[in-house]
Order: C-alpha cells, then sequence, then structure tokens
C-alpha cells in the first residue's frame, strides 16, 4: 500500500477509485465502503485510493457545543488497519485552518478530480465535506454529470437494527459494551503499549502483571474496570485479565493505568510492545480495605476468566493486528 502524506505527493491517475472521510475504527461500514471500492476497481481496471485526514477535523474546526473527540484509531492504527482491508493507496491531508476554509466545490473540482483525479468516487450515507460541511452526495452528483465521473453512495451498515457509526461504537466502548463495540467494528479494540517496570506487588500476591505504558493523545481508552484481554507474544495467544483504570486499592494513579495478568505465561516482557486486544468486560474496578479481599476477588476473577475462555469462540472473520 502507497501512503501519500499531503497533495504533493499524490500521482494523478484518472483511474482512480476513492472514498473520502476521517474513517475512524475503520469500522464494519467503512469496511462495506472499501469492499465496494475493490469490486469497482477490479471491474475497471483501476486503483484504490483513500483519502483521509490528520489531525482530525474536529481538533481543527472546535464546535463549543461539543467535548473534545476521543478517537477509536490514531493515524498509524488507521493505516494498519487500511493496509489490512487491501487498499492500494491512502492520501493523508493535513488539516489546517486554511484547508478547512475549501469548500465544497473546490475541493471536487480542483482538489479530487484535477489534482488527485478519479473515475469513480464512493461516500457514506451520511458523508459532508468542504467548509462547514457544505459538501454532499447531492453535489456530487451535480459535479459528476459536469466532469462525467460517476458517484456511489453507501447505504448504512445495520447490525440488530443499530446502524454502525464511529460514535456509537465510542458510546459502547465508554460503557462496559466492549463485545457490542468489538461487533460493529469487526474486530478486537485494541490498545498499544511498552511493558514497563511496575511496584511488583502483583508479583508478591501470586498475579504478576505485565504494566503496559501508553501514552496515546485523543485515543478512546475504554471505561475502567477488569477485562479479558488477549495479546500476541512471539507467535502465540495468550488470554489475560487486564485492570484498567487507578488502582484504588494501594493508592490512586493520577493517569489511568493498564495492567494485565496473563493466564499462562511466565517470562520476561519488560520493553516488549504489546498490543492487548479486549474481549470481554468482567467487572467494575473497585477498592479492596484489605489484600485478602483483594486476593479473594482475583481467585474469583481468574476463575471467571478461564470458564470464559473456554467457551469462547473467536471470530473467524476478525482481523488480528
Amino acid at each position: 500500500m502507497e501512503v501519500y502524506r499531503g497533495l504533493e505527493e499524490v500521482k494523478y491517475n484518472p483511474k482512480h477509485i476513492i472514498t473520502v472521510g476521517t474513517f475512524d475504527g475503520v469500522h464494519r461500514g467503512h469496511q462495506k465502503i472499501i469492499k465496494r471500492m475493490q469490486e469497482l476497481s477490479r471491474i475497471n481496471e483501476g486503483e484504490t485510493l483513500l483519502v483521509t485526514f490528520d489531525p482530525h477535523p474536529q481538533f481543527i474546526v472546535k464546535r463549543p457545543d461539543k467535548e473534545p473527540i476521543k478517537l477509536l484509531t490514531t493515524i498509524d492504527e488507521r493505516l494498519k488497519l487500511f493496509h489490512k482491508f487491501g487498499l492500494d493507496k491512502v492520501l493523508i491531508i493535513p488539516f489546517t485552518k486554511d484547508f478547512a476554509e475549501t469548500t465544497g466545490d473546490i475541493f471536487i473540482k480542483h482538489i479530487l478530480y484535477e489534482k488527485i483525479g478519479f473515475s469513480h468516487i464512493l461516500v457514506g450515507h451520511d458523508h459532508y465535506f468542504g467548509k462547514n460541511r457544505e459538501g454532499n452526495y447531492e453535489m456530487l452528483v451535480k459535479w459528476s454529470q459536469l466532469l462525467n465521473f460517476f458517484v456511489e453512495q453507501i447505504p448504512a451498515y445495520i447490525i440488530d437494527e443499530i446502524t454502525i457509526s464511529s460514535t456509537k461504537i465510542r458510546n459502547a466502548l465508554s460503557q462496559n459494551q466492549i463485545k457490542l463495540a468489538n461487533k460493529l467494528l469487526g474486530y478486537y479494540y485494541f490498545i498499544d503499549g511498552t511493558v514497563v517496570s511496575g511496584d511488583g506487588r502483583g508479583n508478591s500476591l501470586g498475579f504478576p502483571t505485565a504494566n503496559i505504558k501508553f501514552d496515546i493523545e485523543h485515543k478512546l481508552v475504554p471505561s475502567n474496570g477488569v477485562y479479558l484481554v488477549f495479546s500476541i507474544i512471539g507467535d502465540e495467544k495468550f488470554f489475560g485479565m487486564a485492570n484498567l483504570g487507578f488502582r484504588p486499592t494501594f493508592h490512586i494513579d493520577k493517569k489511568k493505568t493498564l495492567e494485565v495478568h496473563f493466564l499462562n505465561f511466565s517470562g520476561d516482557l519488560y520493553g516488549t510492545k504489546l498490543t492487548v486486544f479486549f474481549l470481554d468486560f468482567l467487572r467494575d474496578e473497585k477498592k479492596f480495605y484489605s489484600v485478602d479481599d483483594l486476593l479473594i476477588q482475583l481467585k474469583k476473577d481468574k476463575e471467571y476468566a478461564n470458564n470464559l475462555i473456554g467457551s469462547l469462540e473467536l471470530e473467524k472473520n476478525f482481523l488480528i493486528l
């Protein structure tokens, strides 16, 4: 997959099959658009090109009535997902205050059509673009008649009567609904980090943990609690139970921490880069008033986690990054 990090890097090709958007999460609705692009590319002997933006436009065009957005995926994570889904090319346009002033008409004619080139453009059912979000499907149809290109609007992807959107996935992750979030994403939600040394308390309790340092600005971290997770260590999958939160039993951390007790792993992971995939929510994080109470709960958690693993069927069509 070729990645362009600015319009000046793009090679003009009138046979591009393109789509445009932030694609945060690259969820099943986004994947539907990508699959349709690939179908059209095969039929028309073209190349798929996805146009996205960094940073997310909401960081530049701030709305006073909205909280700062938390992202499902960083730009690097999106690129990994785009590559996995088989796109030929990705163009990342740096989103600046000046670029935010680009009208929908200028964006279509002078940037997409004249600079990048395309024969087909696909957009989602709720896609808007250009200054003040004035660009839409109807505007694309108007220009398609003037410039002789094809435009296609992809219907919403609906699962269990839920219309998939990045917002609904963010809400699910913030409300302990990790299984629902995964279903809408089409893969297991994940956090990348590095194993660092901790205070060693887990080891002394018989529950050694990998302390995962993650410092990803704007990345959405699921709600506090204990989760069933897994990571790929070497070439093997290891399940674990993760505590995500502020560890209130012994002290209250100022920053949210992620520590994982891998159930069937022994070894030194310090300095290892790990991806933690979230499978299921086990319970809320809570403060224990004695070490004995904590140990009783941890043993219950471990038994519960092992029972879940025993009945677990990992989704065969889910991506593992």
